[in-house]
């Protein structure tokens, strides 16, 4: 094999795909990626067995076709360290060279064939969907997953098909966000999916894929497994097994107190109230009184916090404890300058709106 890469472009690609090479397994193949040059193109795949990326590069001149299996960490270091525009790669007999204007690098892979298949992407797709706006959806979601739970359903994102309407869904048992995003292309009712649970990790490949306003994505159901198709990279996944919670069970549609607060203020009042808080009295308290809201946070061994925002609000006054964390991870994501609180009783969970494609219902924690 021998080829010239255009250095940048091998940069990004290795940017995504040892994000899904494991650091530790007793399978040493899986820690390299499989490099495969076409007549005109090349291919570098990874997968850990759950996941797997398959990357077409066309920047490159392919004078030799070949495959080669390389240690990932390796070359993705050698190149993003390179100071040179171009490289070229040649391969014979497992040994892989590397050579820029001033250096020549030599590295020992393993032999070509013994590579896991990492599946691409041919024909029709049952979805489609602007990037732009999958990642959106991913932001406003993806956050919310659990990140270890014997629960394997809730370690993933519900995608769930309503007319041209994907909603994403997740939770980690204490708070839950879902976001309401547009498609491009969806099924007929008879032919929709079913709700599947996509692996939080897939999500979070598919937020790094380089976003280009005019690129779409593809979805393709097959078994157990998705293929989701943008430009030129593959992501494949085997989908979460397990029944995700009747989130709709969950959503509080009762609460008599509303109010319409700032994301910008509430997310720096948040954090300036968690800033006294301890391990120990993990939570800062919400007291809403007549036409005021105060935030405060206590650590017994260090002192207080209180900050006060005006606020339009005449219903009954009322103190309620969160996770000030939560809190911060929700204001992030709201895209809206402002937003909607609901509230019921104290030891009943928060409803945060903004606009008609987003919620997030928040667990109250006992400040004692």
């Amino acid at each position: 094999m021998k080829v010239t890469f255009n250095r940048a472009a091998l940069s990004e690609a290795l940017g995504l795909l040892t994000s899904v090479v494991p650091s530790r397994t007793p399978k040493p193949i899986l820690r390299c990626v499989q490099i495969t040059a076409e007549e005109k193109a090349v291919r570098i795949c990874a997968t850990d067995l759950e996941v797997g990326i398959n990357y077409l590069i066309s920047e490159v001149q392919v004078e030799k076709a070949g495959e080669i299996i390389v240690p990932a960490d390796r070359l993705a270091a050698i190149v993003r360290e390179s100071v040179d525009d171009v490289l070229l790669l040649e391969a014979s007999k497992g040994t892989c060279e590397i050579k820029g204007t001033d250096s020549h690098f030599t590295i020992y892979g393993q032999e070509p064939g013994q590579y896991p298949v990492v599946p691409g992407f041919d024909g029709d797709g049952d979805i489609k969907i602007s990037l732009g706006n999958l990642q959106a959806g991913i932001e406003q979601s993806l956050f919310a997953t659990a990140r270890e739970s014997s629960r394997y359903a809730i370690n993933g994102v519900l995608w769930e098909i309503k007319d041209k309407k994907l909603l994403l869904v997740a939770t980690d048992g204490r708070r839950l966000a879902r976001c309401r995003v547009n498609l491009s292309s969806a099924p007929a009712k008879d032919k929709a999916p079913g709700n599947i649970i996509v692996p939080a990790k897939a999500m979070g490949l598919l937020d790094k894929v380089g976003s280009n306003e005019k690129d779409n994505v593809t979805v393709k159901l097959i078994d157990n497994q998705i293929l989701i198709s943008c430009a030129n990279v593959v992501i494949s996944s085997n989908l979460v097994e397990g029944n995700f919670p009747k989130y709709e069970d969950i959503i509080p549609s009762d609460h008599d107190k509303k109010l319409t607060l700032s994301t910008d203020g509430v997310l720096s009042a948040v954090r300036r109230a968690s800033l006294l808080t301890s391990e120990e009295s993990r939570g800062i308290k919400l007291s809403i009184g007549k036409d005021k809201l105060v935030f405060s946070g206590r650590a017994p061994e260090t002192g207080d916090a209180q900050v006060d925002m005006p606020i339009d609000y005449k219903g009954e006054p009322m103190e309620i404890g969160f996770n000030p964390q939560f809190l911060i991870d929700v204001l992030r994501v709201i895209k809206t300058p402002e937003f909607d609180f609901e509230l019921g009783q104290s030891d009943r969970p928060g409803l945060i709106k903004s606009g008609t494609n987003f919620l997030y219902v928040l667990m109250p924690i006992n400040l004692g």
